[in-house]
């Protein structure tokens, strides 16, 4: 059963003006909805087939510059989520000085989009970022912004639209209505520059600095996935209904 967000000063669709088709966590599918808006053909998703055996993580091309868990909404997640919440501030940051671009989600059932946001505005992979495409120019006019008018330049961007629901409609499984209650979440995990790890989630009051990493890690290094995913999953989620994907180097 799904278990509904509690309503409180951060949840994410008071308001919203529209909604996206859920998007499938499909490396392939995920990756042409990247390059669509912009990313370097030489970056692509992958899926991540295990976080603790390490026959399995060498799979992963690398570095990893971000990863994408994608889990049920629990009872224990949206407990710890209001939990830990309650004693942060409501993220106001905005300007090129800021440790990391984060966005609120205000669209429903976009966290799919807005975790590849995430994973592609922070860290080394905004270099793969093409100038001049749509995703550059999200970004840029995003910079300046605090998150209530960057949730509106969301909300209001046609060529991130498009590009959604042509990724959404091809998924491997039937695609639900865009309006539909669905009970899977994404969040993201980056490496900045600086070494901080981040969990990123728009349904958040902001972003969330896990630690700091060394320079030889990536976001699948032993340390990242202890505080991230990892340490995630065990506070908050019974439900093992869960799956990875990671940004990092294309095999073409």
């Amino acid at each position: 059963m799904s278990v509904q967000p509690q309503k409180n000063e951060t949840e994410p669709y008071r308001g919203a003006v529209n909604a996206f088709i859920p998007l499938e966590a499909n490396p392939p599918l995920m990756t042409g909805l990247l390059h669509r808006l912009g990313v370097a053909p030489t970056l692509a998703v992958h899926d991540v087939f295990s976080l603790t055996e390490p026959d399995m993580l060498a799979f992963v091309p690398r570095p990893a510059m971000a990863l994408l868990l994608v889990f049920p909404i629990s009872e224990a997640y949206e407990k710890h989520r209001v939990t830990e919440d309650a004693d942060c501030e409501l993220y106001l940051g905005k300007g090129p000085q800021e440790p990391v671009l984060w966005f609120r989600q205000t669209i429903r059932n976009a966290c799919g989009v807005m975790g590849l946001l995430h994973a592609t505005a922070n860290g080394p992979a905004r270099n793969f970022v093409e100038d001049g495409s749509p995703l550059d120019t999200l970004l840029k006019r995003a910079v300046d912004l605090g998150p209530e008018d960057r949730a509106k330049l969301l909300e209001t961007d046609t060529a991130l639209a498009q590009a959604h629901l042509a990724a959404a409609e091809r998924g491997d499984t039937a695609a639900p209505e865009a309006g539909d209650d669905i009970d899977l979440h994404y969040v993201c995990f980056v490496k900045t520059d600086d070494g901080t790890l981040w969990e990123l989630d728009g349904r958040r009051k902001g972003p969330i600095s896990r630690g700091q990493l060394g320079a030889d890690d990536d976001v699948l290094s032993e340390k990242a996935l202890q505080w991230g995913p990892l340490a995630f999953l065990n506070r908050e989620s019974a439900d093992l209904r869960f799956s990875c994907v990671a940004l990092g180097p294309s095999l073409d």
